[in-house]
């Protein structure tokens, strides 16, 4: 399986309009955080690239998943404390056809191999996700995460109570 990482380039960010962003209710949204009701559709890819979110897929801790030579997700970190030096992170496969194919597998790997070399200072790496998304807590799991943390019944949606459930591999435990 051919997997890459590399950081977006401005080229990229209509491809990922259509993607991952013009749709009205992606299904890749019901599993990446829907309580927070933070998605939004841009109706062209001019309104979305002049986007402060377009901003953010360009910033050095964002990087595009490339299946085949096709983009088909992206990679993220970010800093819960950087004073603590205490950083998570993500990944989103926008098409659900890509699924349980071992894509996010190979790519969350790599990510978390590089955050670790970028970041030679953090001795931890978190992921937080909700029970939810048990996709996202078995590709945790599957990387060497540990469950580090069950925050019961703290996500309601769609009229039911879901776990925030948090996870996380030490420098130490992590097999570059």
């Amino acid at each position: 399986m051919s997997i890459q990482l590399r950081p977006f380039k401005s080229t990229d960010l209509e491809t990922l309009w259509q993607l991952g962003f013009s749709q009205v209710d992606p299904v890749w949204t019901k599993t990446n955080a829907p309580y927070f009701e933070e998605y939004q559709a841009y109706s062209d890819s001019k309104s979305f690239i002049e986007s402060a979110l377009a901003e953010f897929f360009l910033s050095s801790n964002v990087q595009a998943v490339f299946y085949q030579g096709e983009l088909v997700g992206m990679v993220s970190r970010y800093w819960e404390s950087q004073k603590t030096r205490w950083m998570e992170v993500g990944i989103v496969i926008y098409a659900d056809d890509l699924w349980s194919k071992g894509i996010g597998t190979q790519a969350l790997t790599k990510w978390v191999g590089q955050t670790f070399e970028a970041f030679p200072s953090i001795n931890h790496l978190g992921l937080t996700t909700w029970s939810g998304n048990p996709a996202m807590m078995a590709l945790a799991r599957k990387i060497g995460f540990q469950e580090e943390g069950r925050i019961r019944q703290v996500r309601y949606w769609q009229g039911y109570y879901y776990d925030s459930m948090k996870y996380g591999v030490l420098r130490s435990e992590w097999k570059f």
